[in-house]
């Protein structure tokens, strides 16, 4: 039995509420962070990997830059996330 006229509307609508609470509660979750100071003390492990995912021109533009960070594109996270070790810390910095 195929569902059509209004029980059809109401299956759409249903399944559209259900679709946007996953996707809610997935984006919820935390993303572990770290303070300057926890990231002072662990900058030179070898456990540890820096990325610099500011935009290009913030990058140029600063004198700030933590030493041994590799910069990456924020844009291009498919294409380069993969290459990096997964045994390792990854800590992504933009500020």
């Amino acid at each position: 039995m195929r569902a059509t006229g209004p029980d059809a509307v109401r299956l759409a609508v249903v399944a559209w509420v259900l679709w946007v609470l996953l996707a809610a509660s997935v984006q919820a979750q935390e993303v572990p962070r770290i303070s300057p100071a926890e990231l002072a003390a662990k900058l030179g492990g070898t456990d540890l990997l820096v990325l610099d995912v500011r935009a290009e021109a913030d990058w140029k533009a600063s004198e700030k830059k933590i030493r041994g960070a590799l910069r990456e594109d924020p844009r291009g996270v498919g294409s380069w996330a993969s290459k990096y070790p997964k045994d390792k810390t990854v800590v992504l910095y933009c500020a």
